[in-house]
């Protein structure tokens, strides 16, 4: 735990805050996920692998996008850890990763958004 002495004393008890504060990994690996985020593209992009498996060609039909700017949103999203692919001959697909931090923002898009899952 660090040892800090705050100018102001205000009974916050931040110390027990320090405790469970992540590092400076931990954050910068949410907030690159968040920043992708925040295209609408990309969210739209990445709330569809959620809850398919797809390659660009039929990604970029159901977004209404062409290909390549399909496979440089896929791009981005796969170096932040969002999601992962697959080669199946010479098709390559796409879906969310799984990994908790894939699944936390899939959640919270779709409480924010208010967006219901569609069921299987």
């Amino acid at each position: 735990m660090n040892q800090c002495s705050l100018p102001h004393e205000h009974g916050q008890h931040e110390e027990k805050i320090l405790e469970h504060m992540p590092g400076a990994e931990e954050i910068a690996t949410v907030a690159e996920a968040m920043k992708q985020l925040g295209d609408p593209s990309r969210l739209q992009i990445f709330w569809l692998l959620c809850h398919c498996e797809e390659c660009v060609v039929n990604i970029a039909a159901l977004v209404g996008m062409t290909s390549p700017a399909v496979s440089h949103h896929l791009r981005l999203l796969k170096a932040s850890g969002l999601i992962t692919s697959r080669r199946d001959g010479k098709e390559m697909y796409y879906k969310a990763a799984e990994t908790e931090l894939a699944q936390m923002l899939h959640h919270t898009v779709e409480k924010l958004g208010r967006i219901t899952c569609p069921r299987e």
